[in-house]
């Protein structure tokens, strides 16, 4: 088992940024890749970006691409994803998960509890 939480969403004015962290702990040697997924309103849950593990490939959502940036510590067992330029429409509730292989933008194995991120327009 993996446990993952998030930490660092709040409220912020368009153009702003924040940083979200995903801590991951328990069977961490057992991950293949992290990634960002986020879910608003009435909407479905969706791909934002994820990292592999090792060698630190990065992929990305068209949607933030050139505005988010996803990064990990190995040592801390710690995923970054740095949100700049934020805009309303990033307004969602954002999770982080891990996955032990396969196609980074779906069927993960594990789950946090959600980080909620509001953008005021």
């Amino acid at each position: 088992q993996v446990q993952l939480v998030e930490s660092g969403g709040g409220l912020v004015q368009a153009g702003g940024s924040l940083r979200l962290s995903c801590a991951a702990s328990g069977r961490t040697f057992s991950s293949y890749a992290m990634g960002w997924f986020r879910q608003a309103p009435g909407n479905e849950r969706e791909f934002v970006a994820a990292i592999i593990w090792r060698g630190g490939n990065t992929y990305y959502a068209d949607s933030v691409k050139g505005r988010f940036t996803v990064s990990r510590d190995n040592a801390k067992n710690t995923v970054y994803l740095q949100m700049n330029s934020l805009k309303p429409e990033d307004t969602a509730i954002y999770y982080c998960a891990a996955k032990k292989s396969g196609s980074v933008y779906y069927e993960y194995d594990y789950w946090g509890q959600g980080t909620q991120v509001t953008v005021s327009s």
